[in-house]
């Protein structure tokens, strides 16, 4: 090897040492304030406020009073049917949808999916109202029904699936439509198993949303702490007289954590795979 050879490795090589150690900074960054969070939960009651790095020695203490002070098993289910519910509705008519415009033709199709992609646009604060007197005369305030039946449809999961259906093989639909498959049977037979990656992608990104949302299940279940976000308040106003617990309280967040870390360990390859084809593309 020559030494311009040798010089150009070692570039290279320094490149990705360097690139590497900024990845694993920011990596640690971003970690940190999960870390410190868990770390809290776990220290004694009387060293909660202790700015060790290391919890030391470990306490359940912190989980034990904030399973008294709050119902944190129904919190965490009712949350999770809540996401879950909305996740998967909007992930059915999100795929329904770019469906229709992908794989058909049809007149004024451009301006149907312009109008469809323009409600993404439309603020929250101006369809909250309408929303709220819909569930009013349906009679669905206070219930968790009332949460989810608003949020079964979103512009942002036609966008995404849309993208990945145009550069879906025609040729497979088209020869599916030969063998006799009807509409229906080829999107669940043919497309669906080949949009693995980026269905489980877009389920872990709406399943995040609707965990981390707050003010439309404050709005709704204005009279019950039925889901977490609304548990956590109920919890700080109720111990603000006499001081916030941080320790139970980072307990339950800590806890509240933990269906998301759980949802993207069973869906991280096809993450993964969805993230490396986009860039591909």
């Amino acid at each position: 090897m020559s030494t311009v050879d040798t010089v150009v490795a070692g570039q290279a090589r320094w490149r990705t040492v360097s690139g590497h150690a900024v990845l694993a900074v920011l990596g640690a960054l971003c970690l940190f304030p999960i870390y410190w969070l868990y770390a809290t939960s776990l220290r004694r009651p009387e060293d909660v406020l202790s700015l060790s790095p290391l919890p030391w020695p470990l306490s359940l203490d912190n989980y034990t009073e904030a399973t008294h002070l709050v119902d944190v098993g129904g919190l965490l289910v009712n949350t999770t049917l809540v996401a879950l519910l909305t996740a998967l509705g909007q992930l059915l008519t999100g795929l329904l949808a770019a469906y229709a415009f992908a794989a058909w033709k049809f007149r004024l199709q451009r301006l149907c999916y312009l109008l469809f992609v323009g409600t993404w646009l439309v603020p929250f604060q101006v369809t909250m109202l309408p929303n709220y007197v819909l569930l009013l005369q349906l009679g669905l305030l206070n219930t968790l029904g009332g949460v989810v039946v608003p949020n079964l449809c979103s512009a942002l999961g036609v966008m995404m699936l849309r993208q990945h259906l145009d550069s879906f093989p025609k040729e497979l639909i088209e020869a599916s439509t030969m063998d006799g498959r009807s509409s229906w049977t080829t999107l669940w037979t043919v497309v669906v198993p080949n949009l693995r990656a980026p269905l489980a992608a877009l389920t872990i990104l709406l399943f995040v949303t609707s965990w981390n949302e707050y003010f439309w299940p404050a709005m709704v279940l204005q009279r019950t702490n039925a889901m977490l976000q609304l548990g956590l308040r109920s919890f700080m106003i109720s111990e603000g007289s006499q001081g916030t617990y941080w320790g139970p309280l980072m307990a339950v967040a800590g806890l509240a954590c933990l269906p998301i870390f759980v949802l993207y360990l069973v869906l991280r390859r096809q993450i993964v795979s969805a993230f490396v084809r986009s860039g591909l593309k």
